[in-house]
């Protein structure tokens, strides 16, 4: 039997990724079912969920069944994994390396698990925009169409990934409202991503702009750990005062880059730091810690706002990622 490739989701916006990577393993939730080796079929595990979650729809229980089936009894060792990290944009890729087991103690709420071997990573930005949109799925758990596997092989081996069409496979995947909005969010990060850093910079001002905030943009040069600042007045002299820096690369930004910006901050400042790559968990640490207000705002989390706020951005600032809004029936 040949191997196949899955993708499974760390928890909602990679909340349980390090856990996947520091403890060497894939793990989902559905704390309430149990030891799912208890159940010994498909309809068996579809009749505890419906009783577990009578109030959902017909489709997900379904769903939800098909994706605990396949990860207790489908997914077997050699198999190759895929999980996304979403604040580094990235794929880690490895091989399963052991059976399902059931270890409520191993990761918290989530027990069901497969041992893993990670090995190396994929950035977003390699894959094809086909692939892209494969891989974008909303659903905890799926398998990946063998041509996006092939590619993402060739991409592991150094060869060209080969350019051919992708049909995704009826697994069972949502096709609605809730996946059409994670595929465009993922599109719309991709878009964000490709901005240079003066355009990023502008992004940000502009977001700021759309917020309340008038703003003055530093120069080209050192900036002593600051790009942007953004008060009512435009000059800093009424509070907030906000002091922003804008990181617009692949690495996650760490701790010295966090003390590195508090260090030249007045008592009453307020931080705002961008980065496109991410935070280490030392980076949340020290802004945690902070003597002044201090946000850290992810790529995600820096789209998030602009689609929160992008009826009311200028229109220097909407050039910079166009967006046209579509209605869906609900």
């Amino acid at each position: 039997m040949s191997a196949n490739t899955w993708l499974v989701r760390a928890g909602r916006n990679g909340q349980i990724l390090d856990d996947f990577l520091e403890k060497n393993l894939i793990a989902i939730g559905w704390k309430k079912l149990g030891d799912l080796t208890a159940y010994k079929d498909k309809e068996a595990l579809l009749k505890a969920v419906k009783d577990g979650w009578p109030m959902w729809k017909p489709g997900a229980h379904s769903i939800s069944a098909s994706q605990l089936y396949r990860f207790t009894h489908e997914l077997r060792p050699g198999d190759r994994i895929l999980t996304y990290d979403p604040q580094r944009r990235v794929y880690h890729v490895g091989r399963i390396t052991g059976e399902y087991q059931y270890a409520p103690d191993r990761v918290e709420d989530n027990p069901n698990i497969h041992s893993v071997k990670w090995e190396k990573e994929i950035e977003r930005d390699a894959l094809s925009s086909r692939a892209r949109n494969s891989l974008g799925a909303i659903s905890t758990l799926f398998k990946v169409p063998d041509v996006v596997a092939q590619e993402i092989e060739s991409i592991l081996e150094g060869r060209a990934k080969p350019v051919s069409a992708i049909e995704e496979e009826e697994d069972g995947a949502g096709t609605g409202l809730e996946e059409i909005e994670a595929k465009a969010l993922e599109f719309i990060k991709d878009r964000v991503s490709r901005l240079d850093w003066e355009q990023m910079q502008e992004l940000v001002a502009g977001l700021l702009r759309a917020m309340g905030y008038k703003t003055r943009i530093s120069p080209a040069g050192p900036d002593k750990g600051k790009d942007i600042v953004a008060s009512p007045d435009g000059f800093g002299f009424e509070s907030p005062r906000i002091i922003v820096e804008v990181k617009h690369r692949r690495a996650a930004m760490g701790a010295a880059e966090i003390r590195s910006f508090l260090g030249g901050r007045h008592k009453d400042d307020k931080g705002l730091y961008v980065s496109t790559g991410g935070f280490s968990k030392d980076a949340y640490y020290e802004a945690d810690r902070a003597s002044i207000p201090l946000t850290l705002m992810s790529l995600d989390q820096l789209v998030l706002a602009l689609l929160e706020h992008y009826d009311d951005l200028d229109l220097d600032t909407k050039q910079l990622v166009p967006l046209k809004k579509i209605y869906w029936p609900i």
